[in-house]
């Protein structure tokens, strides 16, 4: 049995206190971050391993981006992907277990897109798009049993946002972006873990904005982050669930962290 969780933590050093409350919590066997918002060296990487997550993985880089994979077993860095085409450090990817034998773990945060759908006017949408078709092509290729999981800033069910009617022409719901995730998801067949576990059209999100004044009461969630994967791997989830309490911890982030749990 092993359990991974996902968070995009948006600042791992200023969160720092709320990321060992979580560990603490749930103590699962490795946790990926996103938008740690440091370089390698600025990683709290020896708070994390006084709780016992002494493996780790850092992809970062200064004051924006980056992501962390960090373990309690043993793990190897295998891949940094470049799918944003411009040296950001959007991507880690790792082996757990032994080397050719063990599941592979790609740890990912997909850009925002800016606030305009449309590439001829908004760059940072045509970034977007790109990115997951370099994505695309990359799962086309994988053979092996792989995990992908991350913030994919792209919220692709009806169910998975608050109102689908008020955000269908909104950056994260647009059916652009989800006929894109959609092609990154056909290319190698992934299952949607999340949703295998909570059925569509169950409430399932993951994101509430900060400007919000009252995120519980007002509940206008998306499900932005995403566990994906092999269906064979998938085919051995036996429990899949969220921490939205950690929605409303002390100096939170806007996301909460996603955990599933294998029998392997």
């Amino acid at each position: 049995m092993i359990s991974i969780a996902t968070w995009n933590i948006n600042s791992v050093r200023l969160r720092l206190p709320i990321v060992e409350r979580f560990l603490k919590e749930e103590a699962p066997d490795v946790l990926c971050l996103q938008e740690i918002k440091c370089q390698a060296e600025q990683f709290p990487a020896k708070a994390l391993a006084e709780l016992g997550y002494v493996h780790q993985a850092v992809h970062g880089q200064k004051g924006y981006h980056g992501v962390a994979t960090v373990s309690r077993v043993p793990i190897t860095q295998i891949a940094r992907h470049d799918w944003q085409a411009n040296g950001e450090a959007r991507h880690v990817g790792v082996e757990i277990g032994g080397p050719g034998k063990g599941m592979i773990l790609e740890n990912v945060y997909v850009p925002a897109g800016g606030d305009e759908p449309d590439r001829t006017v908004n760059p940072k949408f045509g970034q977007k798009l790109d990115f997951l078709e370099r994505m695309t092509r990359w799962a086309d290729a994988v053979d092996r049993p792989t995990l992908i999981v991350g913030d994919f800033n792209i919220a692709p069910l009806e169910s998975d946002v608050w109102s689908h009617k008020q955000l269908v022409k909104v950056v994260s719901h647009t059916p652009i972006e989800c006929e894109a995730l959609q092609r990154f998801k056909d290319a190698h067949g992934w299952a949607d873990i999340g949703r295998e576990h909570i059925r569509d059209p169950q409430r399932y999100y993951s994101w509430w904005s900060y400007r919000a004044k009252d995120w519980q009461a007002n509940d206008r969630g998306r499900r932005l982050d995403h566990m994906w994967a092999s269906a064979d791997l998938a085919a051995q989830s036996t429990r899949h669930w969220l921490r939205e309490d950690a929605r409303g911890w002390e100096k939170p982030s806007d996301h909460i962290p996603l955990i599933t749990a294998f029998d392997l």
